[in-house]
């Protein structure tokens, strides 16, 4: 029984190492020509299996890009959700503001170096039914986070008096978006501490009061 057991758990592994290996390749392929032009066979040539191996696993691109999309967000590792790290219970903890945004938007920018450059892929084609879907979860998703952090700041340290939760999230939505990111590390060069830098001040000017 107990050799049956392995037996299955080594199937179980491998399928998860090949299913990984599939959305690697989607991602990178997605980051690197777009997602529109990428295929279903250039994928599965990048993955190394069969191209009825990645219909059979995902059915559709569509499919693909929401687990790239997944993939970008939580990163090869154990694939639990930011909000579940424990990056994120010091942000919680966090007694002064320049701690509390360090944490934030140091971690947060681990991830926007993986999502960013899909991101920008997949905004210009955003003509795509399916890829503007799939875009518009994610920023939902990002939507639902950020009001939380919000929630969490402006109950902690306060918001600036002329600024209330919705604009807050509206400001933080942008600062600490995949376009902002793209746009200063992928296009005008900077390096991410630099933004990481700049970012954290930018939310603290913006949204807190500061004096």
């Amino acid at each position: 029984m107990t050799e049956v057991k392995s037996r299955r758990t080594t199937r179980a592994e491998r399928a998860q190492q090949t299913r990984l290996r599939m959305t690697r390749a989607a991602y990178e392929l997605f980051t690197q020509h777009g997602y529109a032009v990428t295929t279903m066979g250039e994928i599965a040539a990048r993955a190394g299996v069969a191209v009825q191996t990645l219909h059979f696993t995902f059915g559709t691109k569509a499919v693909l890009l929401q687990n790239a999309y997944d993939y970008a967000v939580l990163g090869e590792g154990e694939r639990v959700s930011p909000d579940k790290q424990p990056w994120y219970g010091e942000f919680l903890a966090s007694t002064r503001l320049p701690d509390a945004l360090k944490i934030l938007v140091d971690n947060v920018g681990i991830v926007l170096a993986r999502t960013a450059p899909l991101d920008d892929f997949v905004r210009s084609a955003s003509h795509e039914p399916d890829a503007a879907r799939i875009r518009g979860h994610a920023e939902m998703l990002r939507r639902q986070a950020w009001t939380a952090m919000i929630e969490h700041l402006a109950g902690r340290f306060g918001l600036a008096d002329n600024i209330d939760p919705p604009q807050a999230v509206d400001i933080l939505m942008f600062l600490m978006s995949p376009t902002s990111y793209q746009t200063f590390v992928g296009e005008y060069g900077w390096l991410p501490e630099r933004w990481r830098t700049w970012c954290a001040a930018a939310i603290r000017a913006q949204l807190f009061d500061v004096r």
